[in-house]
């Protein structure tokens, strides 16, 4: 696999991750586990998007927005500014949703048309204040978006970038601190801000830790050139146990419309 660079970084914590070659691989390397369900569970609590009016943003191949018309029977719109992963969402999603190719930062909906907006691991991607503002205008007055994020602090803690030096420096640079996502939100208009931390126990054999490196199946490794990424996998080869076990730390942000805050 070819080095492929990082397009269009913006400074604020945002990039042009090219995921066009990851699509027809991307659930074998990032599939629906126990902890995938677990997180979207919280989401669900905490953004209050059972049967709602809600909107994806970077849907990716549509696992959590089928989960979302499917079991929560949420109406659902997803966005990606990938086409050939918002084909493989259409094809995933249950008649009444849709998929559509779209960038978030001009979101082709009309104000005030969603009741909720979700986005999971997404808003390292994005020019965040514009993004936010656009999220913000298609909201109902009583609106709320949840985000699903890697914790800042947790960064360098994550199992494959102590592999990758070049990786976690991009990471330390775009994934922003709560209380930077935070004020953004209110910055972008909603009225509150909140956040918490959610902690989860990764586990998957060392064949599978293996297999998501050579995968590249984060976009942090888009970065890594060929001979790191080599030297890299042969370490991980020399020092992952054969059962991986590590804490994953998600920093869940709300923002709300409203007047009335936070009830969730």
């Amino acid at each position: 696999m070819t080095h492929r660079a990082i397009k269009g970084k913006s400074g604020n914590g945002s990039d042009r991750s090219d995921f066009s070659q990851l699509a027809q691989v991307y659930d074998d390397l990032r599939p629906q586990t126990e902890s995938w369900w677990a997180l979207f569970d919280e989401l669900v609590r905490l953004g209050d998007l059972r049967g709602q009016r809600v909107l994806e943003v970077g849907c990716g191949t549509g696992t959590l927005a089928a989960a979302l018309a499917e079991r929560e029977l949420a109406k659902v719109w997803a966005i990606d500014r990938e086409p050939a992963m918002v084909e493989q969402a259409q094809a995933r999603l249950p008649g009444g949703a849709r998929a559509r190719v779209a960038e978030c930062e001009a979101l082709p909906f009309k104000d005030a048309w969603f009741d909720r907006a979700v986005m999971r691991l997404v808003v390292h991607h994005l020019d965040r204040p514009r993004a936010f503002a656009e999220v913000k205008r298609v909201l109902t007055p009583e609106g709320r978006v949840v985000i699903a994020t890697i914790d800042a602090p947790t960064v360098a803690d994550t199992w494959f970038n102590v592999f990758f030096p070049s990786a976690l420096t991009h990471d330390e640079d775009r994934f922003a601190p709560a209380e930077v996502l935070e004020e953004e939100l209110r910055e972008a208009g909603f009225a509150r801000a909140e956040s918490t931390v959610f902690v989860q126990e990764e586990r998957f054999p060392r064949e599978q830790a293996l297999a998501k490196l050579r995968g590249r199946f984060v976009s942090s490794l888009e970065v890594v050139p060929d001979d790191e990424l080599a030297e890299g996998i042969a370490r991980a080869e020399r020092e992952l146990p054969d059962v991986l076990v590590r804490p994953l730390h998600w920093r869940l942000v709300v923002g709300v419309t409203a007047r009335e805050g936070l009830t969730k």
